[in-house]
């Protein structure tokens, strides 16, 4: 089955521009290097998925055609991607929102939007059915078989997931062994990468993503959730090896799983 996955975000939690910057990429013309917070659709003919719902959907979502959500899917709490949950409202004219996502994101929604999961909802809340999953339990939404796979974002357990031969991972630092064996066989892989210095307690660098694809033997790379010290993505993307490449927002790639 043929897929399409569009990047609507590839921005860290600040997002690029950053506020009160004025560095070259901040001040940037080029598309490019605006990157919002890090969120994705992925489709086929007859299912979408969103993969995380931070406080830039409004804005991302604007750009998209407006069809049915069939399945939204957390990668874990932080605002950067939980932040925009209301504004799925509209979506609820065409049904329910499914909402997937570990046992500590589901009940730290409980406690960050609290209206939405009341006995009585406020008339015009999100109607939003959660969905408490596991690492390695396959679920189904329409098209997609998914399988979650966990990552460590420092000492937070984190879901990545797996759709056949592509797979989506942010906010990575570190993966346990026995994870890898769940990203066998991947041709196209997603993960993040912060920035190409500075060591970070809680997520990857470039060198780090790029070690990491060629350990599961990734065709082609896209990397995201990036900082503005990346630098120009006209001059950044030469920077990288053959087969990895910077994702941008808008970027549409096409996958067979």
């Amino acid at each position: 089955m043929e897929v399409t996955l569009t990047f609507l975000g590839t921005g860290t939690s600040q997002g690029v521009p950053v506020i009160g910057c004025n560095c070259p990429v901040c001040k940037s013309n080029d598309p490019r290097d605006n990157r919002m917070r890090t969120s994705a659709l992925i489709e086929s003919e007859s299912t979408r998925i969103l993969i995380d719902c931070g406080p830039d959907f409004r804005q991302q979502i604007l750009r998209q055609p407006f069809r049915k959500i069939n399945g939204v899917l957390l990668t874990h709490i932080h605002y950067d991607h939980v932040g925009g949950i209301d504004d799925l409202r509209p979506f609820c004219r065409l049904g329910d929102v499914d909402i997937y996502a570990n046992k500590d994101t589901v009940e730290g929604l409980h406690r960050t939007i609290p209206y939405c999961f009341e006995d009585h909802l406020y008339p015009g809340v999100p109607k939003l059915a959660l969905h408490t999953i596991t690492k390695h339990e396959n679920i189904k939404i329409g098209d997609f078989k998914v399988t979650p796979v966990e990552v460590m974002h420092d000492k937070l357990p984190i879901l990545g997931y797996r759709f056949g031969s592509l797979a989506y991972i942010t906010d990575m630092k570190t993966i346990n062994d026995d994870e890898i064996p769940y990203l066998e066989g991947i041709d196209t892989l997603v993960v993040n990468a912060l920035r190409w210095e500075k060591p970070h307690h809680s997520h990857q660098l470039v060198k780090d993503a790029i070690e990491f694809s060629r350990r599961i033997g990734a065709k082609n790379t896209y990397l995201i959730h990036l900082t503005h010290d990346i630098g120009l993505h006209v001059e950044a993307e030469k920077k990288l090896p053959k087969g990895i490449h910077f994702a941008y927002d808008g970027l549409k790639i096409k996958a067979q799983i």
